[in-house]
């Protein structure tokens, strides 16, 4: 019988893992409640980034809200996040690491729980389209994360073979495990280490230089 030798597949996060941009969602969203007229703390709003828009407002703000403003609040997030796009880069490392990865002999997916629009915008400003395999975001999934969904369409997309997974969230950990998959958290995005842990993911990393100055020792090492 044939050894399967092909590398995993990695599936990347964008927000937090790749771009800078954590905290301007954050600011995008609690602007959105203000002017809504709900309060919602930006630590609550920080805990809940890396999951979906449809899941955050009632996450953050509960059911009720949800059915009350949810779809205006995606709105005016969508609207605040993309006025603010100016002040986004690349996470350092970020583009190095995609393209160490690649150099590999890797499959590499950007997988992420924004609309298409938004990503693309985040994409550009890793100057690395052209070295990955694919790109999924909400629009090509029936569930965001922590749903597997955009994990398993990443590998899918890739071509079915193996997976691991890397995200700064709480979200990204979760939705690796429920598609069967290891994941790689990074503190990039502003979570502690103990709490990217304790959700499942068994190595942490400051950020993309910092698991690419590791790489040798990762689970991403060549073999």
């Amino acid at each position: 019988m044939a050894l399967h030798l092909q590398l995993p597949v990695v599936v990347l996060d964008l927000d937090g893992t790749l771009v800078d941009s954590v905290y301007e969602h954050v600011c995008a969203w609690q602007r959105a409640f203000h002017r809504v007229g709900r309060h919602v703390s930006g630590m609550r709003i920080h805990e809940a980034i890396g999951m979906g828009g449809d899941r955050l407002v009632a996450h953050v703000a509960g059911d009720a809200a949800e059915s009350a403003v949810g779809d205006d609040v995606r709105a005016l997030h969508d609207t605040y996040f993309m006025e603010a796009l100016r002040t986004v880069s690349a996470l350092d490392g970020a583009s190095e690491l995609i393209e160490a990865l690649t150099d590999q002999g890797r499959k590499v997916v950007v997988a992420s729980s924004s609309p298409p629009e938004v990503v693309d915008e985040l994409v550009a400003l890793l100057d690395a389209h052209a070295k990955l395999c694919a790109v999924v975001t909400i629009a090509d999934v029936g569930a965001s994360k922590p749903a597997p969904d955009l994990v398993t369409t990443a590998v899918e997309r890739a071509g079915g073979e193996p997976g691991i997974a890397v995200g700064d969230a709480t979200w990204d950990v979760l939705a690796a495990e429920a598609a069967g998959m290891p994941c790689i958290g990074l503190r990039s995005g502003g979570i502690a280490a103990e709490r990217l842990r304790s959700a499942g993911a068994p190595w942490v990393y400051d950020g993309p230089r910092d698991l690419l100055s590791r790489l040798p020792e990762s689970p991403l090492r060549e073999r």
